[in-house]
């Protein structure tokens, strides 16, 4: 428990998630760049014009960026109601809504795995 009564101790919580909400954009992205690269490599290189290639490893590891971007978004919701729950309410100010970026957060997991799920399927249909 804080025992500062200070809302830049709130206000610090809240930059570490919009921080760890940026890591797991990034690798969300790098995910989905990775799969995609892998897609225009099956797609332009072709060994023979009747062969039919594999999405590859880069199918599998942008699936792998994009679940631990997930993971991570939703861990740093967890820490970050942790942390919340330990503050007084003299730290928050009044009418704060100190849940919005936690809502954003699991809404970016909730895409995230959707986007999984979309790719996963996806590869099994081509």
């Amino acid at each position: 428990m804080s025992d500062l009564n200070d809302p830049r101790v709130f206000f610090a919580a809240e930059r570490t998630l919009l921080a760890w909400t940026r890591t797991s954009l990034t690798l969300m992205a790098f995910g989905f760049v990775i799969e995609r690269f892998g897609l225009f490599l099956h797609v332009f290189v072709q060994k023979n014009a009747g062969d039919v290639l594999g999405r590859g490893i880069s199918f599998w590891v942008g699936l792998i960026f994009i679940f631990i971007g997930v993971i991570v978004s939703l861990l740093a919701t967890i820490q970050y109601a942790r942390v919340v729950k330990t503050l007084k309410p003299v730290e928050i100010p009044a009418g704060y809504w100190t849940h919005l970026g936690s809502i954003t957060n699991i809404t970016m997991a909730i895409l995230g795995m959707a986007l999984i799920i979309y790719f996963f399927f996806e590869a099994q249909w081509s």
